[in-house]
């Protein structure tokens, strides 16, 4: 149902919720809340602890005007409480402060008692209404625009009335395994009378989209046992032979996995296998010896890298360790010409191994025997990108590879269809990024050391979170290389996000590369880039914003040199739980293992929230809902697919899912 035509939203309101990307009364009611007031539970602020987090009831009497301390912008306002005077501080939202008036309000968060001071930092607010309909437990939404939290909680409300909940598990199932109702799920994690309530109406709705999920994924994936067309001819030999090529003698790790590799290729079925392993662990010499063993065996391979900056990259590398061989490159900068004449070459079978970007996965690219298929950092890439490449030859083998890890509980149902190989070395002369969160205070320091390093030769990156940032709630990269530029007027910065154009972007990285630039402020575009040995610095802003597995990707872009090198996590809300995540990446420096402590502190909903995941699962990212919740579905749709029950309903709803993931990739 259009927003409009539910009671109480206006054409303005339905504006705002646009903002939010609402644009219909199914999106409203899957618009969770991201936290829950407990109206039991007001505390004196007399009685509040530092650190604690508190619900406060008081009357707001003055607002302060806007301040600027270096690069943040603040404001406070003056709070009391019973004759007791305290403050609430609002860092990097100037916005607020038009919409405070003198009166009663709410102020929810943690609180600051130092000497007998106490302050709120960065609170959830709200007007305290005389008729006090706040009871129980009270949503807090995400706002947008000149929505306040009544305003959302109606809305929501008259949207929970106005849909249907039809559950796409079959009845069969509900019955056997007593699953309790959708629509009830739904009022109840909107309208939560207990916090036993809310968290089994969150895992009910969870339990609804992980079935869906696991279902499209059964629907992507296909038969993973398709007969083996091509047959390989290339001895064990042969490949202990190729892989003196590489000036370093293979990991166990990288061993076992080329065993892996042979052990596919010489078997009855196509391979269809993710590597995993740490940055730098050796992936790439693991993926080259995969296509010498088709190219070997007279067939073609083909190597899609995410960028241009890496697929020129592996060019250059895919020439080096194949001088035997024709190496052709396809990107969509490449001369029209050129494109011609690689096109060409490819269908007549003149080039046995093609490296390119997204350019190769066009209609007009085909191979004459292509059987090898290399996906680099497969994260990047939309399922039906993936499925498009894999069509271009008569069922071949594909390898997938990632630098970002799941927990492996988790990869066993989401690349369920994949063997999953895993290569737990570290690499021998890469060096421990020394890693450390700087405090506010200490910025200004932090800047002095980053100007003094770049005049001695060295480079650093800047990673912001967004390009830019309408609500002004953290460090966005337009105003961060502003910034910069006007503090260290000295320092070269470039500017790079995912707005600009591909040749633009590698024009950037290219210069930085050459060292025409001395620091590079980005978005996470950089968190897959080119190797730039002497980058030895690595700032990320409101890095509470990035769970640990991106945060030690983004990490992994120093350490390549010989130089030791620093990782300078820059906290925007220095709360506790971010302290604590943060402080795990200082003394953790293995990936695997970072996933698997993320998942244990933030649980699946905020584990697969856009913080770590792009737009993957971004529906239910505010319920909180444990691993088991995910096991079951899994057990669900395998049953489901088992007994064929009520086949249509489910193929629907895969499809509709599988229209919203085919083209996601996991940022």
């Amino acid at each position: 149902m259009q927003l409009t035509l539910l009671r109480g939203v206006t054409e303005k309101r339905a504006k705002d919720f646009a903002k939010l990307h609402i644009t219909d009364s199914e999106e409203l009611v899957r618009y969770f809340p991201r936290a829950y007031l407990d109206m039991t539970n007001r505390v004196s602020v007399r009685e509040v602890l530092h650190n604690d987090v508190a619900l406060i009831a008081c009357r707001l009497t003055f607002v302060e005007p806007v301040r600027y301390s270096g690069r943040m912008r603040y404001f406070r306002v003056r709070l009391e409480q019973d004759g007791d005077f305290f403050y609430a501080v609002f860092f990097n939202m100037p916005y607020l402060a038009a919409r405070f008036k003198v009166g009663d309000y709410l102020f929810y968060g943690r609180v600051q008692n130092k000497y007998g001071q106490v302050t709120l930092v960065n609170p959830s607010f709200e007007p305290l209404e005389k008729n006090n309909r706040l009871k129980g437990l009270v949503p807090v939404y995400p706002l947008r625009g000149a929505l306040t939290q009544r305003i959302v909680r109606d809305c929501v409300a008259a949207a929970l009335k106005a849909e249907e909940f039809v559950s796409v598990i079959p009845k069969e199932l509900l019955q056997k395994y007593a699953i309790s109702s959708l629509k009830e799920a739904y009022f109840a994690v909107h309208l939560p009378e207990t916090a036993e309530q809310y968290q089994k109406a969150a895992e009910r709705i969870a339990l609804e989209e992980y079935f869906t999920l696991i279902s499209a994924f059964k629907l992507i994936k296909g038969d993973k046992n398709s007969a083996r067309q091509n047959r390989y001819t290339v001895t064990e030999r042969d490949v202990f032979n190729f892989e003196k090529r590489f000036p370093f003698a293979f990991t166990a790790g990288q061993q076992a996995a080329v065993r892996a590799i042979y052990d596919d290729l010489t078997s009855p079925c196509c391979m269809n296998r993710l590597l995993q392993g740490d940055v730098g662990s050796g992936k790439t010499a693991v993926a080259l010896t995969g296509i010498f063993m088709a190219v070997k065996s007279g067939f073609q391979a083909v190597y899609l890298s995410p960028t241009e900056v890496l697929a020129a990259q592996n060019f250059a590398l895919l020439e080096k360790i194949f001088p035997d061989y024709r190496v052709g490159y396809l990107s969509g900068s490449s001369p029209a010409a050129e494109k011609r004449k690689i096109k060409a070459a490819l269908e007549r079978g003149e080039i046995d191994i093609l490296c390119g970007t997204h350019a190769v996965l066009q209609g007009d690219v085909r191979f004459l025997d292509l059987a090898f298929c290399v996906c680099d950092e497969q994260h990047r890439f939309g399922v039906s990108q993936r499925n498009a490449l894999s069509e271009k030859g008569e069922q071949p083998d594909v390898l997938v590879m990632s630098a970002t890890p799941i927990p492996r509980t988790l990869s066993l149902i989401f690349y369920g269809d994949l063997d999953v190989t895993t290569i737990p070395d570290k690499p021998k002369d890469r060096q421990t990024v020394k890693t450390s969160v700087i405090p506010a205070y200490k910025y200004d320091d932090m800047l002095a050391y980053i100007a003094r390093e770049t005049k001695a030769g060295r480079q650093a990156y800047f990673v912001c979170a967004k390009i830019d940032d309408d609500e002004g709630q953290i460090t966005s990269v337009t105003e961060l290389y502003e910034e910069l530029r006007g503090r260290l007027p000295a320092v070269r910065f470039a500017l790079l996000h995912g707005r600009m154009k591909d040749r633009e972007k590698t024009e950037v990285m290219e210069a930085f590369k050459r060292k025409e630039y001395d620091c590079l402020v980005s978005t996470t575009v950089i968190e897959v880039g080119i190797d730039v040995p002497d980058a030895t610095i690595m700032v990320i802003c409101n890095a509470e914003r990035f769970g640990l597995s991106q945060l030690h990707q983004l990490r992994g872009r120093v350490g390549r040199g010989s130089e030791q090198s620093y990782c300078f996590l820059l906290v925007g809300n220095d709360s506790e739980t971010a302290r604590e995540r943060l402080n795990i990446l200082k003394t953790t420096s293995d990936g695997f293992a970072l996933s698997e402590k993320d998942l244990e502190l933030r649980g699946s909903g905020d584990f697969f929230g856009t913080r770590q995941s792009g737009k993957f699962l971004s529906d239910i990212k505010n319920l909180k809902y444990g691993t088991n919740v995910i096991f079951f579905a899994k057990k669900l749709s395998d049953e489901a697919y088992e007994r064929r029950l009520d086949p249509d309903t489910i193929r629907r709803a895969a499809m509709k899912k599988y229209e919203s993931l085919k083209d996601v990739v996991l940022n």
